[in-house]
């Protein structure tokens, strides 16, 4: 996977009072000589009339179309650098391979950080074949029953799991389970992947989810559990909403 030809999103959260997640802008990194793209997208203007979302400082302009040729800064600061002694390890952790560039550690790592409210998550891709494959860390399990994170505890990679639709989630309305294949809810799937992969679920598609990889302390909760889901969609192209449209 190069990054040059890559497209992620970035995710802002309201944590003040709806704790809801918004995608608000869109990062592409190119072929053509300037390397990256950053743009805002609808979300961020939905963002702005339900939760007071603010054009963010290195791009303070809603109708902006930022280019550079090496990535931007508020996102190269998210992630690793290259020669720190535990970077092998934190790849390994994120199931990447040691020759990963930053927007692939991006992808799946999520560039959070704990002074902000930002996530970084891929586009989601299809084949010719119309087949899909994404990854995710899983959200919430901190928030599941004492059971659920006992069974959290004994999670195998490779294991099977269960996706199931949740239609009265307390913050967003709708969400989506994750369950073991014994029925233990042991969280959810990311918000701002949900309408998508909903789609997977409810759209007549074949989808399957699994473990891909367990990480225990001392790795930050968000990392615990390392998702794999993938399947074929017959009639739903993701990302295509309104909300991940440029604006510009």
């Amino acid at each position: 996977m190069n990054s040059h030809n890559k497209t992620l999103y970035l995710a802002w959260q309201d944590k003040s009072r709806t704790r809801r997640w918004f995608p608000v802008g869109r990062l592409d990194g190119t072929l053509h000589e300037l390397g990256y793209r950053f743009r805002y997208i609808q979300g961020a203007l939905d963002a702005k009339r339900d939760a007071g979302f603010e054009a963010l400082a290195e791009f303070p302009n809603f109708n902006g179309d930022y280019h550079s040729q090496m990535l931007f800064p508020m996102f190269r600061n998210r992630v690793i650098m290259p020669g720190r002694a535990d970077l092998a390890e934190y790849l390994r952790q994120l199931d990447l391979p040691e020759a990963a560039d930053p927007l692939e550690i991006l992808s799946v790592d999520g560039g959070q950080r704990t002074t902000d409210n930002l996530e970084v998550f891929p586009k989601i891709t299809l084949r010719e074949d119309r087949a899909f494959c994404c990854r995710f860390f899983l959200h919430g399990w901190s928030h599941v029953s004492p059971a659920a994170q006992e069974r959290i505890k004994v999670l195998k990679a490779g294991e099977n799991l269960y996706v199931a639709l949740e239609l009265n989630n307390p913050v967003t309305t709708m969400a989506l389970q994750i369950q073991t294949e014994d029925y233990h809810m042991i969280g959810w799937a990311p918000r701002y992947l949900a309408n998508d992969l909903m789609a997977a679920v409810v759209k007549n598609s074949s989808y399957r989810a699994a473990v891909v990889r367990i990480n225990p302390q001392p790795v930050p909760s968000r990392q615990r559990v390392l998702i794999e889901m993938q399947g074929q969609w017959h009639d739903h192209t993701p990302m295509q909403s309104a909300e991940f449209a440029p604006l510009v």
